[in-house]
């Protein structure tokens, strides 16, 4: 699967990650993307892109220019977010509806900001139509959100996984007074994820990086068995010890987990025959996989535990099954996620003609396997064993 993995362990901003996503595009595509995120500016702001080195690593730099000055990105989550001026959600959205790009990357523009928008009016406790963005600031956040969104469209990720993030701590300045790191707006933002406070004691995670991995990543953790083809640096404009960039890797990774559901009952007054049965209908009715385990019930009496495996959308369907086909009262259930290897198949040529192979792949591991069916049909033919069979295939 075609995975990015976002690396905060500097936090995110905006314009860093927009940096980190440009240095993963070669020469070409850089300047094709320049093109057309000025295009869609129109004049309102200028963007350019430098190299640049930190702590001995090169990387990328994106500059925001309004009227010939770059905006500040070391104070991104207020100077963006004051509450002057007449810079609202709705001017947002006529502006990024009125540019020359793909819908996709418009409602992914849109939808970013509906949610800056959404953390502010809970902070304030103003409605969201109602909040109103400092003019510059908005001009630069626009370039950042929709410079992500439209890397987003040319890199094509299947899977977007980010670490924990970096806040920063102590305390940063803003309009309305010293706030703690990490600020309101940016504490709502990150709700539910996995943030934490780091050594450097400044503000590492803007509202507009925040909302960005909120948006784009669906999984939050260290860094997954992946083959990386291209690693990219994202610079910000502070200088630490430790290098300042967001760290993006883009390469070939596992498939995302899968939702499934597992149902089990205890059963004590069932035949095998019964529950063999039963087990049947429920392969028939989707189960991913049915199995029983012997187990010891009250009053000391032998049973077992029916346990069924089935994907989110299944479990009413398999409930009913449960229930229709068995003796039990009551059922458990649990929601677990499912990693497996990919799967697919090829043929193998025999003596005996075709034989299936099954294909398992991923995680660093790659296995074959004959499939049952077709040897066993062979062996009753041919009047040899399973062993002879695929010895002679070998």
């Amino acid at each position: 699967m075609r995975t990015l993995y976002i690396d905060c362990g500097m936090g995110v901003a905006g314009d860093m990650l927009t940096s980190a996503l440009l240095d993963l595009l070669d020469e070409q595509g850089q300047a094709e993307f320049l093109r057309e995120i000025n295009e869609a500016l129109a004049g309102k702001a200028v963007v350019t892109a430098e190299q640049e080195t930190k702590c001995g690593v090169k990387g990328l730099h994106v500059h925001v220019t309004i009227n010939g000055e770059e905006e500040g990105h070391e104070h991104h989550h207020n100077d963006e977010y004051h509450h002057h001026h007449h810079n609202g959600i709705k001017e947002i959205r006529e502006l990024i509806d009125g540019m020359p790009l793909s819908e996709d990357v418009r409602d992914n523009a849109r939808s970013v900001f509906d949610s800056i928008a959404g953390a502010e009016s809970e902070v304030h406790g103003q409605d969201m139509e109602h909040i109103h963005f400092h003019e510059v600031g908005t001009i630069d956040a626009v370039a950042d959100v929709v410079g992500v969104c439209l890397l987003m469209e040319k890199l094509r990720p299947e899977s977007v996984i980010c670490s924990p993030i970096n806040v920063g701590g102590g305390t940063v300045k803003c309009a309305h007074g010293i706030l703690p790191v990490p600020a309101p707006a940016t504490e709502i933002l990150l709700r539910d994820l996995p943030w934490y406070e780091g050594e450097i004691k400044t503000e590492l995670c803007t509202p507009t990086g925040a909302a960005l991995v909120r948006y784009f990543a669906g999984r939050y953790e260290s860094v997954p068995v992946m083959r990386v083809e291209k690693c990219g640096y994202g610079m910000g404009t502070k200088e630490f010890e430790r290098l300042n960039a967001v760290r993006v890797l883009l390469g070939e990774g596992p498939d995302a987990p899968e939702d499934v559901t597992e149902l089990c009952c205890n059963i004590d007054d069932m035949s095998g025959e019964e529950i063999g049965f039963a087990m049947e209908r429920l392969f028939e009715a989707g189960a991913l996989d049915v199995w029983t385990t012997p187990i010891g019930m009250k009053k000391n009496r032998p049973g077992v535990m029916l346990s069924v495996l089935g994907k989110f959308e299944q479990s009413d369907a398999l409930l009913q099954c449960i229930f229709k086909h068995t003796s039990t009262l009551g059922v458990r259930q649990h929601w677990l996620s499912r990693h497996s290897l990919g799967r697919s198949f090829r043929n193998a040529q025999t003596p005996w003609g075709k034989v299936t192979v099954k294909q398992a792949e991923g995680w660093g591991v790659k296995r074959e396997k004959l499939e049952y069916e077709d040897l066993a049909k062979i062996a009753r033919e041919q009047g040899l064993s399973l062993r002879e069979v695929k010895e002679q295939i070998k």
